[in-house]
């Protein structure tokens, strides 16, 4: 037989045997049990019937990380800030970072699937060999020593069959552990968008500050030139003029600190972008957004909403499998081995008919004693389970909160701007009586420092809440996973 038809018989017979060998993998993969706890979502913690400040029902919602959250910082309707956040999605490298670990545990899943298929792989070897010349041959030393070589090819085969569903646990627990790492992609993304967002509103309320401090350094700057001339004129005392110039030269040292912030704030959207802070440049001017208007029924949303809570329940259900794994240790492991190709000591009938060889048959393993490795590994794969039980329930508690945090600071920040305001306008008031009494000469400058002092404290008050406002605004989006527009369908 040449070498020819001796691999066209070599590669029937393997044919058959991957056959057989393929047909006992899927009849153990459909007949064999799963051992472990089936998956059940636990009750996250007993939910209050409504909010404390909104008095919106709660109902119970399944995780829906995957719902498309829209570009909700649309809602701010400022080009600039969504070209931030566009280029944010494009160039951040913790970002992209978080991208390639989705992408690890996916593959991850692809590495515990292929535990379901057959391990068969090739191979050759050539070796040189001399047996020894006391060698016993039918009880018989040969007196001669003998050197040959010896080649050979074979073909492998590994299986181990999934009776009790170790295989298939470990699938579970690594599409778990995919999708917990997607939904983490969610939620740095999420998190993302929310600090550009909240750091703009806080750069831009700088700006107002910036522009309000310059306005009343002008002002002051007058005041101070007026005060002068009028010590000249012998109507006030060096105690008016140095009053004068006191609170000028202290309004001007506000300015470089107001200005290190917004640099400092501006390197940062930089890096947020993806772009070097010496090439990074923002517009200087104000913003004046209306605050967000709150939808009736949003709390109900939440938990379909946050990538955080999708993310902590899949690690749950990806430690229920874990248990799985662990118990399926306990039991017999059974497993189809194989081999077959060709064996020869000459290269030129390797190939051939009689040079082919082949084996094959099963293999049985029981643990019998192994320390008490096994039933601690029991033990810990249910502890871990636990543990993200309760990370879960932490998780979907510290929603609530944030969610009660950020519609307490709508409503009362609210009320706390009418307040100042309320006060800017009578501080203004002040300041306008305080000068006219100043000009006619009833008064001192203290007076009109005292004033002038109170009502810059208050314009800073005012231009600081409604920044302030915006920011709760950006967190309470960011608390309810990214807005509450309806999902495309």
């Amino acid at each position: 037989m040449n070498a020819t038809a001796g691999i066209k018989v070599q590669l029937k017979q393997t044919r058959i045997f991957h056959g057989v060998c393929l047909g006992l993998a899927g009849a153990s993969f459909l007949s064999g049990c799963l051992v472990g706890p089936d998956y059940k979502k636990p009750s996250s913690t007993e939910v209050p019937a409504q909010y404390q400040d909104l008095g919106t029902e709660w109902k119970v919602a399944e995780p829906q990380a995957n719902l498309p959250r829209g570009k909700w910082w649309q809602i701010f309707e400022d080009e600039e800030l969504n070209q931030l956040e566009e280029k944010a999605s494009d160039s951040n490298q913790t970002f992209k970072a978080e991208q390639e670990r989705f992408n690890q545990a996916r593959e991850l899943f692809n590495v515990s699937r292929a535990g379901l298929f057959p391990h068969i792989g090739v191979s050759g070897s050539l070796q040189r060999e001399r047996q020894s010349a006391n060698r016993p041959v039918n009880g018989v030393s040969t007196g001669q020593p003998d050197t040959f070589n010896t080649y050979t090819v074979p073909l492998d085969l590994n299986y181990e069959l999934d009776l009790w569903g170790k295989v298939r646990r470990g699938m579970e627990a690594s599409k778990a552990s995919e999708e917990a790492a997607a939904d983490l992609v969610e939620t740095l993304r999420l998190s993302i968008q929310a600090e550009i967002a909240s750091d703009w509103f806080t750069l831009h309320s700088l700006d107002d500050q910036i522009s309000l401090l310059r306005t009343n350094i002008s002002v002051f700057s007058k005041s101070l030139e007026l005060t002068r001339n009028r010590r000249k004129g012998g109507i006030v005392s060096d105690l008016d003029v140095s009053q004068a110039e006191t609170i000028l030269r202290s309004t001007e040292g506000q300015l470089p600190a107001i200005e290190l912030q917004r640099v400092k704030l501006e390197h940062a959207l930089a890096v947020l972008v993806g772009e070097y802070p010496s090439t990074f440049r923002l517009e200087r001017r104000p913003v004046s957004k209306p605050p967000l208007t709150l939808p009736s029924g949003l709390p109900s949303e939440l938990l379909e909403r946050r990538p955080d809570i999708a993310s902590a329940e899949r690690r749950m259900a990806a430690a229920n499998a874990g248990i799985g794994v662990a118990k399926a240790a306990f039991f017999p492991t059974l497993r189809l081995n194989g081999s077959a190709g060709f064996e020869s000591v000459s290269a030129s009938s390797l190939f051939s008919g009689p040079s082919r060889f082949w084996a094959v048959g099963p293999s049985l393993t029981l643990p019998l004693f192994e320390g008490g490795q096994l039933r601690a590994r029991y033990r810990q794969a249910k502890f871990a389970h636990e543990e993200t039980v309760a990370d879960y329930r932490q998780t979907v508690l510290v929603a609530f909160s944030e969610v009660e945090d950020n519609l307490a600071a709508q409503r009362l920040l609210a009320e706390e701007l009418v307040s100042k305001n309320a006060a800017l306008t009578s501080s203004r008031k002040t300041l306008e009586i305080a000068s006219n009494r100043y000009r006619s000469g009833l008064v001192t400058f203290l007076e009109v420092a005292t004033a002038q002092n109170e009502e810059l404290a208050r314009e800073q008050e005012t231009v600081r809440l409604s920044a302030e406002r915006q920011i709760a605004s950006v967190a309470l989006i960011k608390a309810l996973g990214g807005g509450w527009q309806k999902p495309s369908k």
